[in-house]
């Protein structure tokens, strides 16, 4: 019985240790608080950069070390942030300008809706150069080459 028990143990811990291993990188995250900073370098001890101020933020990972995480925001710049500040829950912001959201994922379908650039959304699906995303409940698609928080080519389904 105590061989099974620590063969379990075993088990547990092993699954634990695979979960705990970071995807590889890039890959796209979201901003969990209202308020999360980055920093020069992956520890506390590096001075702190940049204060975000906008849960749902979408990021790219670039890097990863340990418990931290580089990541690029939309405008290009990077810096390190704790790994428990970020989500793999994907989300993506409209940029450009107003940006129609349609029906169907095609560029004839009819126009569900409109939203402003820099407005954060969840992201449903993507496929074929399309998005479904998901505005505050409101639900629409939109090309990918409209959106920050997405490959241009990528399938994605929630």
């Amino acid at each position: 019985m105590r061989h099974r028990s620590i063969a379990a143990a075993l088990l547990a811990l092993s699954a634990t240790a695979a979960e705990a291993q970071p995807r590889p990188t890039p890959y796209w995250a979201a901003i969990v608080p209202d308020a999360a900073r980055t920093r020069t370098g992956p520890g506390r001890n590096f001075p702190a950069v940049w204060m975000y101020r906008r849960a749902g933020l979408p990021v790219k990972v670039v890097q990863v070390f340990e418990a931290w995480r580089k990541v690029e925001d939309p405008d290009g710049d990077q810096g390190w942030m704790q790994a428990n500040m970020l989500t793999e829950k994907r989300t993506a912001m409209v940029t450009g300008g107003v940006r129609p959201l349609r029906a169907q994922p095609a560029a004839d379908a009819a126009v569900a809706w409109r939203a402003e650039a820099g407005v954060i959304g969840r992201l449903r699906r993507c496929e074929a150069g399309w998005c479904e995303l998901d505005i505050a409940g409101k639900r629409g698609w939109i090309e990918t080459s409209q959106l920050w928080g997405v490959a241009p080519d990528e399938t994605f389904e929630e």
